[in-house]
């Protein structure tokens, strides 16, 4: 018996592509249905995250007209990370396996059948992984190749290009909605279920209308956000070059007292001024990293709902 597949595609101001992603998907889930590779109850979900422009009515457009098409609205904007979430958990008891990808279509969606070919072998996780990043600026892959070795110097378990393209067994959903952060990273949280998994290779479009909703100051932000979710390494940092700093201060007074004794006399007012501004700075950096996560402790501990289902079309 055919599997029952959901796509869950989070939608932030995206009706300029909303249309063609919704044709080309559909396209898709007919011919894997007319295979007899996904059941006929599988649905393509958009979720709706607070968008500002016609997205919402768009998605009930599609849902009126065929019912392959479901919709999910959000009572507000919750970030693409929390919007993604709130569709993995009220899609997860509806199918057997569940996809996850942009609403750009930048992700090739010829590679849905070999991720299915994965899950019929066993595999609960199968990660869509980027085979080369030739479209990318050379900034933009330098800083995301960096991003992912940062991740793994720090101790994170995440996988190499990959994104949130990914596809979930039920059992695997059901273990990603035993953690309970509100600080979400999925890329680094999926691989900590630790139920099989596998990995699918695609090459990556140009996105085909509208804009990136990831600019420079988004996609650092996300990078910040990644880090200090997933690992504490960078406060065990801290602690390290605070002990660093330490002994090369000790080492400072020892040198600072034979000069004195001996009657050397050195003006000293640069090499001060610069120790100074130095330490100040590191002191400020240390204060802004503990205190990052005090405050994602302070988030924690409030258990606010990370989302809010206004509406579910289904």
């Amino acid at each position: 018996m055919s599997k029952i597949l959901y796509a869950v595609i989070p939608c932030y101001n995206e009706q300029e592509v909303l249309r063609e992603t919704a044709k080309r998907l559909q396209e898709k889930f007919l011919t894997l249905i007319d295979a007899e590779k996904i059941s006929p109850q599988s649905r393509i979900v958009f979720v709706n995250d607070g968008s500002k422009d016609s997205t919402w009515q768009i998605i009930r457009e599609l849902h009126g007209q065929d019912k392959i098409f479901s919709g999910i609205n959000l009572s507000r904007n919750r970030g693409h990370q929390n919007a993604l979430l709130a569709g993995l958990m009220t899609v997860k008891n509806c199918a057997d396996m569940v996809i996850s990808m942009d609403a750009d279509l930048q992700d090739d969606i010829n590679a849905i059948d070999e991720m299915i070919a994965k899950f019929a072998e066993g595999f609960d996780i199968v990660y869509g992984v980027r085979s080369k990043r030739a479209t990318d600026t050379f900034f933009k892959r330098f800083t995301a190749e960096s991003f992912y070795k940062l991740i793994k110097f720090l101790g994170g378990d995440i996988v190499n290009n990959h994104a949130d393209y990914r596809l979930m067994s039920r059992r695997a959903l059901d273990g990603l909605a035993e953690f309970g952060e509100v600080n979400l990273f999925l890329r680094g949280i999926v691989p900590m279920i630790g139920y099989p998994s596998a990995i699918v290779y695609y090459e990556r479009a140009e996105r085909f209308a509208g804009k990136s909703k990831y600019p420079l100051k988004k996609m650092l932000f996300f990078a910040f956000q990644g880090i200090t979710s997933l690992t504490v390494e960078p406060i065990r940092m801290i602690t390290t070059l605070g002990i660093a700093m330490s002994s090369i201060s000790f080492l400072v007074i020892l040198w600072t007292l034979y000069e004195y004794f001996f009657g050397y006399t050195v003006p000293g007012w640069s090499s001060m001024l610069a120790s100074l501004w130095f330490i100040g700075g590191l002191i400020l950096l240390s204060v802004g990293i503990v205190g990052e996560y005090v405050g994602k402790i302070y988030l924690e501990t409030k258990r606010r709902p990370r989302f809010i289902v206004e509406e579910f079309l289904n």
